[in-house]
């Protein structure tokens, strides 16, 4: 039985108290200032009784105690280290210094809304924000594994978050990878030209070896990467395993390349010079970086000289993943269709891959002509 009675506290407060009998047949209770508060909380709560959504407060854990939960649970199942450190740091910087002394039950869809403004009223980019909420659904998901919540609020959430910002990756000009492939020499022009008619994330390019690139078939098979700690493992998703055929100047430099590639247990083919896993950083800052350089494909920043003068020096203008973004348009300017695309960059969804290449897939032609079409049919010339 469901009641508001006035209670009288040890204080001497006077407040009024909510009680109902949970889905497990225990009593439960809640004080409120006033009695319409209480009324009103316990229709929504046997509300969400009735349709077995209702988690009690003094069962459901804090957004902090869940999230610890739900890291433990990556820790588990065996995510990447890396992984995991992305999730630990929306959680430790975003999450619990906001709303981690809040219970779960206490947080409904408007609540969660709420806190995504507050996130972006505290300077948090949307790209952030997205990903700070995804996590927090993730916590509610683990949650409500264990019991512990009856709903995922984030769950189909609006965040009506800006889409002003241009989506497209920013990818070399034909021109600047030309330039690019000219300059580059030594160890850095197999694994340069590998990633810009390959496509290989700068993970799987770390950690391919020897034995998965056929060069007989002129392919190289994806079948591992290496993570941020220098760790051999599977791929993300099972769509990252893949098979991406070569063109003759990567399966020349490959062959060139692996005369005088340094050896090491792993069978790498761009390891350091003990045969270990290289870095991202120095495939970066020892190879793409000076390669573009010398190009002369660069931006122009600002620094300060031994004077303390302000001075603009040339930089690399791009990051090694806007290789694998050149390596698809210039699949697509071929004419490989959405789904071939899919499959070649290993990507989980096709959604994923219109989401970043969608603008690529275009006829001019085609698109000029019904212009033209348009006009006759307006104007009859």
């Amino acid at each position: 039985m469901a009641t508001v009675r006035k209670r009288k506290l040890p204080s001497g407060l006077i407040r009024w108290q909510a009680s109902y009998v949970d889905g497990a047949g225990k009593r439960r209770a809640k004080l409120f200032e006033r009695k319409s508060d209480g009324e009103a909380w316990l229709v929504e709560t046997r509300h969400d009784l009735k349709r077995g959504l209702h988690t009690p407060a003094g069962v459901s854990p804090t957004v902090k105690e869940a999230g610890a939960l739900w890291i433990k649970r990556c820790n588990e199942k065996g995510l990447e280290r890396s992984t995991i450190r992305g999730y630990e740091e929306h959680t430790d910087l975003h999450i619990y210094p906001l709303i981690g002394a809040k219970k779960l039950s206490e947080l409904t869809a408007p609540a969660v809304n709420a806190f995504a403004d507050l996130l972006r009223e505290q300077g948090r980019s949307p790209a952030m924000v997205r990903r700070v909420i995804g996590s927090l659904g993730a916590i509610f998901r683990e949650a409500r594994r264990r019991g512990l919540s009856a709903v995922d609020p984030t769950a189909g959430l609006d965040l009506n978050l800006s889409t002003r910002e241009d989506p497209r990756p920013v990818i070399p000009t034909k021109a600047e990878l030309q330039a690019i492939i000219s300059n580059a020499a030594g160890r850095w022009r197999p694994l340069i030209l590998t990633a810009i008619f390959c496509g290989l994330r700068g993970s799987e390019l770390r950690g391919l070896r020897w034995a998965d690139v056929d060069f007989d078939g002129r392919k190289i098979n994806v079948t591992q990467r290496a993570d941020a700690f220098h760790k051999i493992g599977r791929l993300k998703s099972k769509s990252g395993y893949r098979s991406i055929p070569c063109p003759p100047l990567v399966v020349n430099a490959l062959r060139e390349w692996k005369l005088v590639c340094p050896k090491g247990e792993l069978g790498l083919v761009f390891p350091t010079g003990s045969g270990q896993v290289e870095s991202h950083s120095n495939i970066v800052q020892r190879g793409f970086e000076p390669v573009q350089l010398a190009a002369g494909v660069v931006d122009l920043a600002e620094e300060i000289d031994p004077k303390g003068q302000t001075v603009m020096v040339p930089v690399a203008k791009y990051g090694l993943h806007a290789l694998r973004h050149a390596c698809a348009s210039l699949w697509i300017e071929n004419g490989m269709n959405p789904k071939r695309i899919q499959a070649l960059m290993g990507h989980s969804t096709i959604q994923m891959t219109f989401d970043t290449y969608g603008h690529l897939f275009h006829d001019v032609e085609a698109d000029q002509k019904a212009a033209e079409d348009i006009q006759v049919r307006l104007l009859g010339s």
